[in-house]
C-alpha cells in the first residue's frame, strides 16, 4: 500500500485535495451530501494506490537488434518481447526503453492487456549519425490503473548494446606496391643452394622456438635472430591512423578525423578481401590484428570508437607502428603535420616497408582569409614534399574528395602530387 501511496500521479493527488477541501467545507457548512462527495473523491485514488501496489506481476522481457552492428546513418530494428508468467491478468502496461541522446527520444508503447501467460512484441527503430558504443536498455515498465490516478514503476537490468561503425565505401582493384612480404619455398630452395648463411632472419621474438636461433646472424648482428625461411608467402599491409587532436579540423560527422576514420575503415576491409594480412595501428594506443575467425568485426568495432587524442604526437604513433614492424605495405592517414613530424614519419620505411601516405589537409575544412590560406597550402605542400623525399608516396586530400577516385593513385605513386606540392611551394614562397 505504501508504494501504492508513493506512486499516486498528480491526477490521484488532485482527487485527494479535492476530497480534503471538500470534507472541511462540509464540516464548516453542515453539509452532509458534501461530505459524501468527499468520502467518494477519497476512495477512489486510494482504491488505485490499493490495486496497483499489490499487483505483483512475473514478467520476462526479451529484446533483440536486428542488426547489432551498423554503419553511421543506418537503422536499427529494437524488438521487445514482454511475457506474463504469471495467472493473473496485467492491467494497463507502458513501455519505455532507455537510450542515450545521440539514438533518438525514448520510444514509449502502451499495452492494454497482458493475459496469464500470454506474451506480446514491440518494435521500434533507433538510428544515430555518431559512431560509437551504445547501450540500449534497461526497459521501464509503469503499471497503472484504468484511471490514471496511481503508477509504479519497475524496470528490467538487462542492456544490450548498438555498435555504430564507420561508413565503409567499396574501392576499386589496384595493384599495390611492396604486395608481398615474408617468406617461402623460394627461400627455402635459396637456402639449399648457396647455404645456410644466406637464411633471411629477423629479430627474435617472445615464444619463436630456440632452434629456430640463427647463431651467425646474432654474433654479427649483436641481438638475438632466429631464422623467416619457413614462413610462407604472404601479403601484409598495416593501416595507420593518426589521432592527434591538433592534426585535424572540423566538427561533427563532417569533421576531417571523421572521414580519416571512414577512409581507415574503408581501406582495411578492402585489403582484408583481397587476402592481406592485416594489421591496424590507431595513435591512441590501439593495435588490432584481423584474424579470419573475427573477420571484419574486430577491425571495425575499434574504428567505432576511435577518439581523437589531444596529447598524441608522430613520435610515439612511429614507436608504436615500429614494434612490430615486418616489411610489407604501410597505408597512413595523417591530418596536419609539419615537416619535422614528415621527417619523423620516414622512420617507418625500415625493413623494406613500402609506404603510401593520405596526407589530409584538415585546414581546408575550415573558412580561412586568403592570406591564411596561402600559408596553410604552403605549409601543406612542404610537409607533402619532406614525405615524398623520405621514400613515401603521399596522395593529397581536401575537403570534400572521396576515396574510390583517389584510391588508384595508390598504385600508381605520387608524381602528380608532387609536381602540385613543388608548384605550391613556389607560389607560396613568392606570396611571402
Amino acid at each position: 500500500m505504501r508504494d501504492g501511496l508513493r506512486g499516486l500521479t498528480t491526477r490521484g493527488r488532485s482527487f485527494l485535495a479535492a476530497a480534503l477541501a471538500a470534507a472541511v467545507s462540509a464540516v464548516i457548512l453542515g453539509e452532509k451530501d458534501l461530505l459524501r462527495v468527499a468520502v467518494l473523491l477519497a476512495v477512489l485514488p486510494l482504491l488505485a494506490a490499493a490495486y496497483v501496489g499489490r499487483s505483483r506481476y512475473k514478467l520476462a522481457c526479451n529484446r533483440s537488434l536486428d542488426p547489432h552492428r551498423v554503419p553511421v546513418g543506418a537503422s536499427s530494428r529494437v524488438v521487445l518481447r514482454l511475457q506474463n508468467m504469471s495467472r493473473l491478468p496485467t492491467g494497463t502496461l507502458l513501455l519505455e526503453d532507455r537510450l542515450p541522446y545521440a539514438l533518438g527520444s525514448r520510444p514509449r508503447v502502451v499495452l492494454e492487456r497482458l493475459g496469464a501467460h500470454q506474451a506480446s512484441s514491440v518494435a521500434y527503430t533507433v538510428r544515430a549519425d555518431v559512431r560509437g558504443r551504445y547501450e540500449v536498455g534497461p526497459l521501464v515498465v509503469r503499471l497503472t490503473d484504468p484511471f490514471g490516478l496511481c503508477e509504479l514503476t519497475r524496470s528490467f537490468p538487462s542492456v544490450d548494446q548498438l555498435t555504430v561503425i564507420p561508413q565503409v565505401t567499396p574501392l576499386p582493384s589496384v595493384r599495390l606496391p611492396g604486395e608481398y612480404a615474408g617468406s617461402g619455398s623460394s627461400r627455402a630452395r635459396s637456402v639449399a643452394v648457396h647455404g645456410e648463411d644466406d637464411a633471411a632472419t629477423r629479430e627474435y621474438r617472445m615464444g619463436d622456438d630456440l632452434r629456430r636461433v640463427h647463431w651467425k646472424s646474432t654474433a654479427r648482428t649483436g641481438e638475438l635472430m632466429v631464422r623467416r625461411e619457413e614462413q610462407p608467402w604472404e601479403s601484409r599491409a598495416t593501416v595507420v591512423l593518426d589521432t592527434r587532436g591538433y592534426g585535424h579540423r572540423g566538427d561533427g560527422p563532417t569533421a576531417s578525423f571523421e572521414w580519416a576514420v571512414s577512409a581507415a575503415a574503408s581501406i582495411a576491409v578492402h585489403l582484408r578481401q583481397a587476402g592481406y594480412k592485416l594489421r591496424l595501428v590507431t595513435g591512441d594506443g590501439a593495435d588490432v590484428d584481423a584474424t579470419e575467425a573475427a573477420g571484419d568485426g574486430l577491425l571495425l568495432d575499434q574504428l567505432a570508437e576511435v577518439r581523437l587524442d589531444p596529447r598524441g604526437d608522430i613520435t610515439t604513433l612511429v614507436r608504436q607502428v615500429r614494434q612490430r614492424g615486418d616489411g610489407g605495405l604501410i597505408i597512413g592517414l595523417f591530418g596536419a603535420v609539419s615537416t619535422a613530424e614528415a621527417e619523423l614519419l620516414a622512420g617507418l620505411r625500415g625493413n623494406g616497408a613500402t609506404c603510401v601516405g593520405f596526407l589530409l589537409d584538415s585546414s581546408t575544412w575550415l573558412h580561412l582569409a586568403p592570406r591564411a590560406r596561402a600559408e596553410a597550402d604552403h605549409a601543406h605542400g612542404a610537409a607533402a614534399l619532406a614525405l615524398l623525399q623520405s621514400g613515401w608516396r603521399v596522395i593529397g586530400v581536401d575537403h570534400g574528395a572521396r576515396l574510390p577516385a583517389l584510391w588508384p593513385q595508390a598504385g600508381r605513386g605520387s608524381q602528380g602530387f608532387a609536381l602540385r606540392a613543388a608548384l605550391a611551394e613556389t607560389v607560396a614562397g613568392g606570396v611571402k
